[in-house]
């Protein structure tokens, strides 16, 4: 596999960054999480936490160094992950489990699987157009389909925030799934919270991204959500990964798995209350605490086999 890629996750205008994004890979395959929690203070960033970190666990367990079978994976990583949250909510006595959306993506075989739940999207750009893109679970885009609101009365519509679908909360998730999805020489994946798209216009994702470099685009895009969004601006969290095929040109940035020994897994995820060019205000307290329930929360679900 060769390919470039670039995260990144900024607080905007609120106190916490709820926001969680991180990607591990081995030498045959690659996976790509974005997470948005939702929830009161701490509770939101835990529910991302336990759902980005439980998919990159369960990546580093089955990756050997492919996934044997990709959708059943994330199938599997995904409601374990909504169990985990569940049971965290239960074992702190909560009166209404921490929430978050989803979106993760696995690259194996030049080829692409994906699934969401949530308003988290995923971007699919093809020579400069978008080649596919994930549908919001949420009531403002059943009320764009049903023809009630245009996709522009969308961006300022008080229902904008309300999704239907995620992890954690009282009902299981609605996760929907791509089918296999073949990647090209110079494709983008695009993945990132509501807090990026909904602060930018019609095509202005692919316009700044499309055949950009992304190690620059990217943070001007997050840059230019960020000064739309204002006062007000929501976290704002972006994953972008250009594909190159065997034959494309060398690129300085671009990482190379060729090389790889075959069991080894290399990863970026960052840490709990620590991740993000924002710091979150928690004491080191709060942090710690935090970090020992999440990995207890995750413990009990630690044992993936995506093959049973």
């Amino acid at each position: 596999m060769k390919f470039t890629i670039y995260q990144e996750s900024r607080a905007g205008a609120r106190p916490n960054n709820q926001d969680r994004v991180a990607y591990s890979y081995s030498r045959e395959s690659l996976l790509m999480v974005v997470a948005d929690g939702m929830g009161g203070h701490l509770h939101g960033e835990i529910a991302a936490q336990i759902a980005t970190q439980y998919l990159i666990e369960a990546f580093q367990q089955a990756a050997q160094p492919q996934i044997r079978d990709e959708l059943m994976f994330l199938s599997r990583a995904l409601t374990n992950a909504h169990n985990a949250i569940v049971d965290y909510a239960y074992d702190k006595r909560l009166p209404d489990a921490p929430r978050t959306t989803i979106v993760a993506c696995l690259v194996q075989n030049s080829v692409a699987y994906w699934a969401h739940a949530g308003d988290s999207r995923l971007y699919l750009i093809r020579r400069g157009r978008t080649a596919a893109q994930t549908r919001d679970h949420s009531r403002l885009q059943l009320m764009i389909d049903q023809g009630l609101i245009t996709e522009e009365e969308a961006l300022h519509h008080p229902a904008r925030n309300r999704v239907f679908s995620c992890l954690g909360g009282t009902h299981s998730p609605q996760v929907e799934f791509s089918s296999a999805t073949p990647l090209f020489a110079n494709d983008l994946i695009v993945m990132c919270t509501d807090g990026v798209w909904g602060n930018l216009e019609g095509e202005e994702i692919v316009d700044i991204m499309g055949e950009a470099n992304i190690l620059e685009a990217s943070p001007r895009m997050l840059a230019r959500a960020e000064s739309r969004g204002g006062l007000t601006c929501d976290n704002l969290s972006i994953m972008a990964m250009r594909w190159h095929d065997d034959y494309a040109d060398e690129h300085p940035s671009s990482i190379s798995t060729n090389t790889m020994p075959i069991d080894t897994i290399t990863t970026k995820m960052d840490g709990f209350g620590r991740g993000g060019r924002d710091a979150n205000p928690l004491s080191e307290n709060e942090i710690e605490a935090a970090i020992k329930e999440i990995n207890q929360a995750i413990k009990k679900y630690s044992r993936f086999d995506p093959g049973r």
